[in-house]
């Protein structure tokens, strides 16, 4: 292994690190009451040392909704490509555990959603409209939908991904039995809206 080789590894970890610790201190608390010396501190560097990695505790929040917004539509793309036909439970099923195993990442998206740093605002609208996009075009390959112009395959996708965004939230604020009512109403959701699809005449 080369030196610079080594640097790089130990940049990414420190960078890992600082993500790491922003949401373990963003538990509780939005992005604009987190200072940029505790973040430096939970990742064992000292602050300065913290623009080697972000310009601004900003651009870490951005980060923060980018890695977490790739890794849920990786998640649903990956299940959008099994030859299995999937139903909307197991769908959701597939959103339960993911929201369980990155509770911190999810917390953060849901408070900073509608929180008070535009950046991370902008970025997260940015990712609602990137994961509708690619729900929108998958939809469009669907024969059933082949007749449907853009503007209608858009807005059924908007309509899928807030009933799943809700979820996330309300998934986040339950636990034991609690849970499967917020997914038994996340999948009367999401049949109403496929049923009425089925009876929707596209627009011209």
């Amino acid at each position: 292994m080369t030196a610079t080789e080594s640097r790089a590894e130990r940049k990414e970890r420190t960078r890992a690190a600082l993500l790491d610790g922003a949401l373990d201190l963003l538990a509780d608390r939005s992005l604009s009451a987190l200072s940029l010396r505790e973040v430096a501190r939970s990742a064992g560097i000292v602050p300065t040392a913290f623009y080697r990695h972000f310009a601004s505790m900003d651009e870490l929040g951005v980060a923060l909704v980018e890695d977490g917004m790739r890794m849920l539509r990786r998640m649903l793309r990956e299940a959008r490509r099994d030859p299995v036909p999937r139903d909307a439970r197991t769908s959701l099923d597939i959103l339960v555990r993911q929201v369980r195993a990155n509770e911190g990442q999810f917390r953060f998206l849901s408070r900073e959603r509608y929180g008070g740093v535009a950046e991370v605002r902008q970025a997260i609208a940015s990712e609602l409209r990137l994961f509708s996009s690619e729900l929108s075009t998958d939809l469009g390959r669907n024969p059933a939908l082949a007749q449907w112009p853009r503007s209608d395959l858009d807005m059924a996708a908007d309509l899928i991904v807030s009933v799943m965004m809700t979820t996330v939230i309300d998934l986040l604020e339950v636990t034991g039995t609690g849970e499967d009512v917020v997914i038994d109403r996340a999948e009367r959701q999401l049949r109403l809206i496929i049923i009425g699809m089925g009876g929707w005449r596209p627009s011209s």
